[in-house]
């Protein structure tokens, strides 16, 4: 039986007796971290995505949703319940909007929440302008062994088209300072696909500029590097 919840620390994690889960991600990209790099890549592939209504409190949701569906548990706990086949569940939010994500096994969430819950290997997470799924590996390994899967971090089709369209207007209207200064300020984390993405529309913007007669904004104008976060912390 779940313990009962005991009162929140601030802001960041929700406490009862067993252990302290965090699950209140203090930036866009903090959640987007943690759900790529922690949940993901551990078979965290099956998803439900929500946003708590006005008139809730998150914090109180939080503490409802945890105790529900057991997740702030031990890791110990987690490997004995996979051993046995059963589910195991992830929890985070950022402000109000959340997601909760489920493991193969059995688990009554998956009973309740059957025609909602999603497959992030056929679809992926969207949230804040970001795409977030986990796929096979381009690369096909030797020896006839089964490709890699890994977790996959995109600006999501419809704001990628917008930015990208939003950039070329501004090529022969704005000054190379004032462009290059707009692309260090694109707010995605720089994951591989997110600079090939950005890549390939400073290309679009050098060459319109080129065609004018202007000078090329330098790629290190992107700001390329990807910043590791600390996804709970501010």
């Amino acid at each position: 039986m779940a313990s009962q919840p005991a009162s929140t620390t601030p802001s960041t994690s929700v406490r009862n007796r067993r252990t302290s889960y965090r699950c209140v991600a203090t930036s866009p990209a903090g959640l987007v971290q943690q759900v790529a790099v922690s949940y993901l890549r551990h078979g965290y592939w099956y998803y439900v995505t929500g946003q708590i209504p006005e008139s809730k409190d998150p914090e109180t949701v939080d503490r409802k949703l945890l105790t529900k569906y057991d997740i702030d548990i031990t890791e110990r706990q987690r490997a004995y319940r996979k051993q046995q086949g059963l589910a195991n569940m992830q929890y985070i939010r950022f402000e109000r909007w959340f997601i909760l994500l489920i493991t193969d096994g059995h688990h009554p969430f998956k009973q309740e929440e059957k025609q909602q819950i999603r497959d992030c290997r056929r679809h992926p997470i969207k949230f804040n302008g970001y795409s977030i799924s986990y796929r096979r590996s381009g690369l096909t390994p030797a020896g006839g062994r089964e490709p890699k899967w890994h977790s996959c971090v995109r600006i999501d089709n419809k704001t990628y088209r917008e930015l990208k369209a939003y950039f070329l207007h501004r090529a022969t209207r704005r000054s190379t300072d004032n462009l290059a200064q707009e692309f260090a300020n694109i707010p995605y984390t720089r994951f591989a696909p997110i600079r090939r993405q950005l890549l390939t529309v400073l290309r679009a913007v050098n060459k319109s500029r080129q065609s004018a007669g202007f000078d090329s904004i330098p790629a290190a104008a992107l700001s390329l590097r990807r910043v590791i976060l600390r996804p709970f912390e501010t």
